[in-house]
C-alpha cells in the first residue's frame, strides 16, 4: 500500500485564513474536500487520511504555525512511517509569478520560513515540494503584509483554477511519480481562460 504524507503550510487561526501565506493550507484542504474527507485535531496538525486509487494520503495542515512546520512533518512522518520521497509539502512562493506552480524533488528553502524548519528538524532537502506562485506586487519594504494579506479580486479566479490544478498535481505525484509530474506541470500559464 502505498502511502504519501501531503502537507500545507500555512499558519492557524482566523487572521490568517486564506491569505497568500496560508495557500498550502487551502490546497490540502481542497484536496481532502474533494475525495470526501475531513480534518481533526490531532498531535502538531489538523489531520485527514484519504484513501484513493489504492493510496493513503495522510493530510496535516500543522498547527505549530509556519516558522516551526518541522516537528510536526517529522512526527507526522515517523508516526505513519513515510519516506521522505513519500512527503510533498505545499507553500507559497513570491519568487514565481501568480499564473505559475513548480515542483521539485528537493532543493533550497529559498527564504521559505517553514521550509527552513522542516530542513532543519529533518536535516535533510531532499524531499518533494509544490510552491504555489504568489507573485511579488508590493511596494518595497511591504512584503510581509503582501504574504500575510488576502487575495485581490482580480487575483482569485487565477487562484482559484490553480488551486484546482495543484489538486490534480497531489494525484499526479502519487501515481507518476515527481518527475513526470513535473514535466507535465512546470511550465504551463495558469492563467484561467477568458
Amino acid at each position: 500500500m502505498n502511502k504519501f504524507l501531503i502537507v500545507g503550510l500555512g499558519n492557524i487561526g482566523n487572521e490568517y485564513a486564506h491569505t497568500r501565506h496560508n495557500i498550502g493550507f487551502d490546497v490540502v484542504g481542497a484536496f481532502v474536500q474533494k475525495h470526501g474527507g475531513q480534518f481533526a485535531s490531532d498531535r502538531l496538525a489538523y489531520k485527514c487520511e484519504v484513501r484513493w486509487k489504492g493510496r493513503i494520503f495522510v493530510c496535516i495542515l500543522p498547527t505549530t504555525y509556519m516558522n516551526r512546520s518541522g516537528a510536526s512533518v517529522k512526527y507526522w512522518m515517523d508516526k505513519e512511517k513515510i519516506g521522505i520521497e513519500n512527503v510533498l509539502v505545499i507553500l507559497d512562493d513570491l519568487a514565481l509569478p501568480l499564473n505559475k506552480i513548480r515542483l521539485r524533488p528537493s532543493g533550497s528553502d529559498a527564504g521559505h520560513n517553514g521550509l527552513r524548519d522542516i530542513q532543519a528538524v529533518l536535516q535533510n532537502q531532499n524531499y518533494p515540494r509544490l510552491r504555489f506562485g504568489i507573485g511579488n506586487d508590493f511596494p518595497k519594504g511591504r512584503q510581509a503584509d503582501f504574504v500575510l494579506g488576502k487575495w485581490r479580486p482580480e487575483e482569485e479566479p487565477t487562484v482559484k483554477h490553480k488551486i484546482d490544478k495543484c489538486v490534480a498535481v497531489i494525484e499526479s505525484f502519487s501515481t507518476i511519480g515527481v518527475q513526470a509530474t513535473m514535466n507535465a506541470v512546470n511550465n504551463i500559464d495558469y492563467t484561467p481562460a477568458e
